[in-house]
C-alpha cells in the first residue's frame, strides 16, 4: 500500500468571518497563543509522517511562505544577544529544502477547486487534505490516527466527530453503514441536512485522506452550492467507486475561522502550554472574577 507522503493545505480563503483582524493578515497567521494557527496544522502533518506539504495560496498570503523560511536578520540579532533558546525554536521550524511547495488558486472557486490546483504537485498517489481553519488537539494527532486506519483499510479516510443533534444542519454529516469501535464504513454523506433527516450526528472535521482519482472528478465537477466546485460532491462520486471509511478520532477540534472558535482555541492552547499554562490559568481566572 502506498504511504501517505504528501498533504495539501488550502490557505487561499479571505477569512471574512474574522474581519477586521484578517484585513491585512492571513487568517492562518493569526496567533493561537504563542504561534500562528497554521503551525499547529503543519505539526500535525509532520507527526503523521508527511514528507511534502503543498500550500494552495491566494493573493496577500506571502506571510505564510515567509514564516516557513529563514529570517537571517532576526536570527543574527538573536545570536548576538545570546538568546539561543528562541533561536533554536525558530530554526527547528524551518522545513528541509524542497519539503514545502506553494501554488496559487487564481480564482475563488471553492475547496474542491483549491484541492484540484495541487494535482501536479501531488501526482498519482494518495494524499492528505488538512483544512487550516481547524486545529485539532489530539495525541496522537488526528492525521496520525487516520493514517492507521488507511494502512489497515486502504481507500479513502475521513475524520469525524459527534456534534449536538440540533446543530447537524450546520455541518457536513456522514451516513455510516457499519461500525467497528471508532471506525465506520461509510455509505454516504450529506451537506447540512435538516435535523429530521440527518443520517447521524457525525460531522466531517476537515481532515481527509484521498485517492488521486479525486482530481479527475474535480476537473469535470459541475459547480455546486455558491457557484463553487465542492469537494464533497466529488467525494460522493468517488464513494460509488472506492471504499470510504470514517474515524471518530480521539481529540477536540477548534474552528479558528470564526471568532468564538478562535477564542476557544487561544484559551485552550494557552492553558496547555508547558511553560506558560499556569500563568494563563491565573489570567483567565482573574478575568472571570472581574466580570
Amino acid at each position: 500500500m502506498t504511504k501517505i507522503r504528501k498533504a495539501v493545505l488550502p490557505v487561499a480563503g479571505l477569512g471574512t468571518r474574522v474581519l477586521p483582524a484578517t484585513k491585512s493578515i492571513p487568517k492562518e497567521m493569526l496567533p493561537v497563543f504563542d504561534r500562528p494557527a497554521i503551525q499547529y496544522v503543519v505539526e500535525e502533518a509532520r507527526e503523521a509522517g508527511i514528507e511534502h506539504i503543498v500550500f494552495v495560496t491566494g493573493r496577500n498570503k506571502s506571510a505564510i511562505e515567509d514564516f516557513f523560511d529563514r529570517a537571517y536578520e532576526l536570527e543574527d540579532t538573536l545570536r548576538l544577544k545570546g538568546k539561543t533558546d528562541i533561536l533554536e525554536t525558530l530554526e527547528a521550524e524551518v522545513p528541509e529544502a524542497g519539503s514545502m511547495s506553494f501554488v496559487r488558486q487564481q480564482s475563488p472557486l471553492g475547496l474542491g477547486h483549491a484541492v484540484w490546483c495541487a494535482r501536479e504537485l501531488v501526482g498519482k498517489e494518495p494524499f492528505a487534505v488538512l483544512l487550516p481553519d481547524v486545529i485539532v488537539r489530539a495525541r496522537p494527532g488526528c492525521l496520525a490516527q487516520m493514517a492507521e486506519v488507511y494502512e489497515r483499510e486502504g481507500g479513502n479516510v475521513i475524520a469525524v466527530e459527534q456534534v449536538p443533534e440540533d446543530t447537524v444542519s450546520s455541518y457536513g454529516i456522514i451516513d455510516p453503514e457499519s461500525r467497528d469501535g471508532r471506525v465506520m464504513k461509510m455509505r454516504g454523506m450529506v451537506e447540512k441536512p435538516p435535523r429530521e433527516t440527518a443520517p447521524s450526528n457525525l460531522s466531517i472535521t476537515g481532515r481527509y485522506i484521498l485517492q488521486p482519482e479525486i482530481f479527475g472528478l474535480l476537473e469535470n465537477q459541475a459547480k455546486g452550492a455558491g457557484g463553487e466546485i465542492q469537494l464533497t460532491d466529488a467525494m460522493a462520486t468517488l464513494m460509488t467507486q472506492q471504499p470510504f471509511h470514517a474515524i471518530e478520532y480521539d481529540g477536540d477540534s477548534y474552528d479558528c475561522g470564526n471568532k468564538a472558535g478562535y477564542l476557544r482555541a487561544f484559551v485552550r492552547f494557552a492553558l496547555d502550554h508547558e511553560e506558560e499554562g499556569k500563568n494563563a490559568r491565573s489570567v483567565v481566572e482573574q478575568v472571570l472574577k472581574d466580570l
